[in-house]
């Protein structure tokens, strides 16, 4: 657990019981007539205050939390797929997808998002679900395609594509 969420959670701890307290408070001190229903209200509005930053802001950094959580786990998940196409050096996706425990589409988009972060030097044959890993230097040479031949042309942002066989070659 990061520390946000834990932070969060004994803030919200800590608010729930000073309410719990002064609630108690207020209420025996109704019971014994010490103090009339005015000043009660009085009290509990002036408890309220505290009571609610507590509680809110617990609130907010046991969301935070949640989100670094995820955050991290995106990251993990990409590392992950970085370090098996990296150490094996052809892999096929869906081997790729069982390991991971994560549906094809995701390991499409994570090979995308590798790519967006100018990490993953190589390419795939979606047609043949192959993730393929070369050095950058290899794919700045590339005048063919490795799979069938036919000519590359850019397609996007650090990616060439075969106009034939469609496999994509990503560049770093």
């Amino acid at each position: 657990m990061n520390s946000s969420k834990l932070i969060g959670i004994v803030l919200a701890v800590v608010g729930f019981g000073i309410a719990l307290i002064g609630g108690l408070w207020l209420s025996s001190q109704l019971q014994s007539e010490a103090l009339q229903a005015g000043g009660a209200l009085l009290g509990a509005g002036l408890l309220f205050i505290p009571v609610a930053l507590l509680v809110g802001g617990g609130i907010y950094l046991l969301s935070q939390g949640s989100k670094e959580q995820q955050r991290t786990s995106e990251m993990q998940r990409q590392r992950q797929l970085l370090d098996i196409v990296r150490s094996r050096g052809q892999v096929s996706v869906q081997d790729v997808a069982v390991e991971m425990g994560i549906p094809l589409s995701e390991v499409k988009s994570l090979v995308h998002q590798l790519v967006g972060l100018q990490v993953f030097s190589g390419y795939v044959n979606w047609d043949d679900g192959t993730l393929y890993s070369v050095d950058a230097s290899q794919l700045r040479t590339l005048d063919k395609c490795k799979n069938c031949g036919g000519e590359l042309r850019l397609s996007g942002k650090g990616v060439v594509t075969c106009r034939f066989c469609g496999t994509e070659y990503f560049l770093t």
